[in-house]
Formats: C-alpha cells, sequence, structure tokens
C-alpha cells in the first residue's frame, strides 16, 4: 500500500502557518468592524480637528516666510498667480461674449438671398 504523504516532504511550521492566517483574518475581520463604525469616524474627526488647529501657526509661518522668499527672488507668489489667472478669466468671458454679439450682428446684416424662380436652378 502506498502511503498518501509518499511524494511529500513534512512541514513542522505547516501549522504554525495556518494558526498565522486564521489569527491574520480574525484581525482583519475585527479592524474593518472597527473602520467602518461611527466612534471610530468621530475619533479620527476629532483628532484630524486638533491636528489642524495645531499646525495652523507653522503653517500660516510657513506661507509668510515662502512669500518673503517668493518677493525677494522676484517671483511670483501664490496670490499674483490667482490674480492673474482671475484677469485672464475675465479677459476670456469679455472675448466670448464679443464674439457671440459680433455672429448676432453679421446674421443681422446678411442679405437674405432672392426668391428663386419656378424651373430656373442657381448656376
Amino acid at each position: 500500500m502506498s502511503e498518501p504523504n509518499e511524494g511529500k516532504t513534512y512541514d513542522p511550521f505547516e501549522a504554525w502557518r495556518g494558526v498565522r492566517d486564521a489569527s491574520m483574518d480574525a484581525w482583519a475581520r475585527a479592524m474593518v468592524d472597527m473602520v467602518r463604525s461611527e466612534n471610530y469616524a468621530k475619533a479620527s474627526g476629532t483628532m484630524l480637528d486638533a491636528w489642524l488647529t495645531g499646525s495652523a501657526p507653522f503653517r500660516e509661518m510657513i506661507e509668510k516666510t515662502m512669500t518673503n522668499a517668493l518677493e525677494q527672488l522676484s517671483m511670483p507668489t501664490r496670490a499674483d498667480i490667482i490674480s492673474l489667472a482671475e484677469r485672464l478669466t475675465n479677459i476670456e468671458l469679455r472675448l466670448d461674449e464679443m464674439d457671440a454679439k459680433l455672429d448676432r450682428l453679421t446674421e443681422r446684416e446678411r442679405p437674405e438671398a432672392p426668391p428663386r424662380r419656378p424651373g430656373k436652378e442657381p448656376k
């Protein structure tokens, strides 16, 4: 008779891997359940608010320092680029309005085609 494990070598860590996989699956399910809970969302929101409040002075200091450095290097700041973008948007809107008005004027001034006489085709 042949043994079912005849060509297979014994792995002493196979049971250990099974326990590891089962515990990882249990932890994964527990973490998914925890992350989906309302309490976790509230706690995360509270921690984020606290972090943003605490980091606001540091962020403002970095922005001021960056603005000063850009001005010293004669480079545009974020405010300069935003202002330029707003101006370009306004110019684009005005050009579109002018184009629409010009189209209306040219349609109004376009002469109508003379009436066709029956039996005669235009050349």
